[in-house]
C-alpha cells in the first residue's frame, strides 16, 4: 500500500500533493519522513509547459509549420502569425480552417496573438478569433479606456487578455519596461495580466529576471526569446545571447508558473533546425 502511495503521489503537481496532505489523505496512509520525500520527490517532477509560438514558422506556409511542429513533438501554441493579426483583416474562415488542421495534428493553441486593440470593433473580433481557435488566453496590447473594456468583456467570455512588451527600434512603446505594463494593470481585475516577451524585455535593457518575477502574479503567458544586445533585436539561440534564459527558467519554476512558456525565435529563412535547438534547450530547463 505505501509502495503505491508513493508511486501515485510522485506523479502529483504540487498543488495536488499539497491539497491532499491538507485534507489528511495522504498523511493517514504515510509516515512523516515519507511524506517529506515525496513532497519533494514531486516539486522535482513538475515541468514548465514548453510550447512554440507560431510567429517563428511566418517563412513556412501553415501546413508546413504544422508538419515541423509535429516532428518536434509540439502540442501546445500561440497563434502569432502575421496573417492571422488583427490588422490584417483576418476573415473567419482562415481561423475556421486552422482550427481543423491544428485539431487533426493534436495541436492545441492556448492562446492567440490579437497584436494591437484600439477600438471596439478589434475586442469583439479578438475575442472570436480566439475562442474559433479554442484558445483561453489572447496576447496583444492596448492603452487608454478600452482597458477596461478588455477587463470587462474578457471577464464575461471567461477568457484573459496578457499585455505584450515590445522594442521598436527608434521608436517609444507603451509598454517598454514591467513597471510599463504594471501601471496600466492598477485597477484591472486579474482577467488582465502581462505576456512577458524575455527577449524584447533585454532589447529594452531591462533585467529579464527581475522583469519576469515583478510580473509574477499577473503573468498569463511567457514569450521565450533570447537576443544578441539591448538596443537592437537579431534574435539569437536561447542561451547565447543577454535575456539569461537558464535563470529566467529557475524563475519561472520557483513562481510554479503553470501556463505556457513558449518558443519565439524571429528570424528569416529556414528556422527549422533552430527551432529544434531551441526546444531542446528549454525542454532541459523545464
Amino acid at each position: 500500500m505505501t509502495a503505491l502511495l508513493t508511486s501515485t503521489a510522485s506523479l502529483m503537481t504540487r498543488r495536488t500533493f499539497g491539497k491532499l496532505c491538507t485534507a489528511g489523505l495522504v498523511a493517514a496512509a504515510l509516515p512523516f519522513s515519507l511524506i517529506t520525500k515525496t513532497a519533494f520527490a514531486s516539486a522535482a517532477a513538475v515541468k514548465l509547459d514548453v510550447g512554440i509560438g507560431t510567429y517563428s514558422y511566418h517563412n513556412l506556409g501553415f501546413d508546413e509549420m504544422v508538419a515541423q511542429l509535429n516532428a518536434l513533438q509540439v502540442s501546445r501554441i500561440e497563434m502569432s502569425r502575421g496573417e492571422f493579426m488583427l490588422m490584417n483583416h483576418p476573415s473567419d474562415d482562415l481561423f475556421r480552417a486552422a482550427r481543423a488542421k491544428l485539431d487533426q495534428a493534436n495541436i492545441r493553441c492556448v492562446s492567440y496573438y490579437s497584436a494591437t486593440i484600439k477600438e471596439d470593433a478589434d475586442l469583439e473580433n479578438a475575442l472570436r478569433f480566439a475562442n474559433m481557435l479554442g484558445a483561453q488566453n489572447v496576447s496583444g496590447d492596448a492603452t487608454g479606456s478600452i482597458l477596461n473594456r478588455i477587463d470587462h468583456r474578457f471577464t464575461q467570455e471567461g477568457l484573459t487578455f496578457g499585455i505584450h512588451n515590445h522594442f521598436f527600434k527608434g521608436e517609444k512603446f507603451a509598454y517598454e519596461s514591467p513597471e510599463d505594463v504594471l501601471q496600466a494593470l492598477a485597477g484591472l481585475s486579474h482577467t488582465v495580466g502581462a505576456t512577458a516577451d524575455v527577449g524584447h524585455f533585454a532589447s529594452c535593457g531591462h533585467n529579464t529576471v527581475d522583469a519576469v518575477r515583478k510580473l509574477g502574479p499577473r503573468l498569463k503567458l511567457v514569450h521565450l526569446k533570447d537576443v544578441e544586445a539591448a538596443g537592437g533585436e537579431v534574435n539569437v539561440l536561447l542561451g547565447k545571447g543577454i535575456a539569461r534564459i537558464p535563470d529566467v527558467m529557475k524563475e519561472l519554476h520557483r513562481q510554479d508558473f503553470s501556463r505556457l512558456v513558449a518558443i519565439e525565435y524571429e528570424k528569416e529563412g529556414d528556422v527549422n533546425q533552430a527551432m529544434r535547438e531551441d526546444t531542446e534547450f528549454a525542454r532541459k530547463l523545464a
